[in-house]
């Protein structure tokens, strides 16, 4: 095999220059996609990257190519020492933005603009108050609402998740599309993906294709805009004429695009993940607590990157159980 001088360029050209960091695997809500019902196992407090340890491994990732970080969780806001977290990442030469469930969002406005967070993706699933309670188990609708739009007031650029599930939030699709007319928010419709403990099933799924027949069937031909995606874009992104918002699809399932992948991922307790669907991990923390170089493992880690989906290169290997509830619960891997 070739030697690679680039550690973060796995064998099939790929270089990776976004890196995904949890900071904590425990959560204000209790989403059903992302925890099990009985809850995780969490990891000690003592196994937990402290914030000089997060510096130091980001900084490493940093000095090799990476010009983005997204803070993720659990909820990230949630750390007491977030507000370190991000003045130290922010030190860096990197696009430093989050992943939040916008409960709490509220208090932290000022150190996300203090440390130059201007990208923030929101979790909303639905629209109806009981839906949300029903997915969430908690009731936290109208703070979530009502932040999203104070995020909009002041100037941040944000984006709503919206995992859809079948005969569930589907017939919602166009609420939230309608959405994007007046706000200039991006609505990303994502598929429903397989990990440990949320019951997925291919028939809970709503697909890319799916949610362009409702799309189809609301707005006439000419009114629906492709627009140009971003290289490495996850999404495939769409907007209605007039609107000022955009909407899109994560096919991760469906119509995976794994072939522009450029994500490393970092759980909160410093293990790290080469693709989301991976059930293998290498251990950073460990080495960097014993001081010696994280740089040869985060090379075989990268290389060992499989084409698509952790292996799971077709939809009969993904609907097979073994292969995907070996991996972590969403919570614990970081949204």
């Amino acid at each position: 095999m070739k030697h690679q001088q680039n550690i973060l360029q796995d064998t099939h050209g790929r270089d990776h220059g976004y890196l995904r960091i949890s900071l904590i695997e425990r959560c204000n809500l209790r989403c059903s996609y992302c925890m099990p019902e009985e809850g995780v196992q969490l990891s000690p407090k003592s196994h937990l990257m402290t914030y000089e340890e997060i510096y130091e491994i980001a900084k490493t990732f940093v000095k090799h190519g990476v010009t983005k970080i997204r803070l993720t969780g659990g909820e990230p806001l949630i750390r007491k020492d977030i507000p370190v977290i991000l003045e130290k990442l922010a030190s860096l030469p990197v696009e430093l933005s989050i992943s939040s469930n916008a409960v709490i969002i509220h208090k932290f406005i000022d150190v996300l603009k203090l440390n130059g967070v201007k990208k923030i993706n929101i979790s909303l699933d639905s629209l109806d108050r009981e839906k949300f309670k029903h997915i969430t188990r908690r009731d936290q609708f109208d703070i979530v609402y009502k932040n999203m739009f104070l995020l909009i007031e002041e100037g941040f650029n944000v984006k709503v998740n919206v995992v859809l599930m079948k005969d569930f939030n589907d017939n919602e699709i166009i609420d939230f599309i309608n959405l994007t007319k007046d706000l200039p928010i991006s609505v990303r419709f994502i598929e429903f993906m397989p990990f440990d403990g949320n019951k997925w099933n291919m028939s809970k799924m709503v697909s890319y294709a799916e949610v362009m027949n409702y799309v189809n069937g609301s707005f006439s031909n000419e009114n629906i805009e492709r627009l140009q995606d971003a290289p490495n874009d996850t999404s495939k992104n769409y907007k209605i004429s007039g609107y000022n918002g955009s909407f899109a699809i994560i096919s991760s399932v469906t119509n995976p695009f794994c072939d522009s992948c450029n994500r490393l991922r970092l759980t909160a307790n410093g293990q790290l993940k080469n693709c989301l669907f991976s059930s293998s991990e290498s251990d950073l923390l460990t080495t960097l607590r014993a001081g010696k170089s994280i740089e040869p493992i985060i090379k075989k880690a990268v290389e060992a990157k499989f084409k698509v989906r952790g292996g799971m290169d077709t939809l009969e290997k993904l609907q097979e159980p073994k292969l995907h509830n070996n991996n972590r619960s969403m919570i614990t891997i970081g949204g």
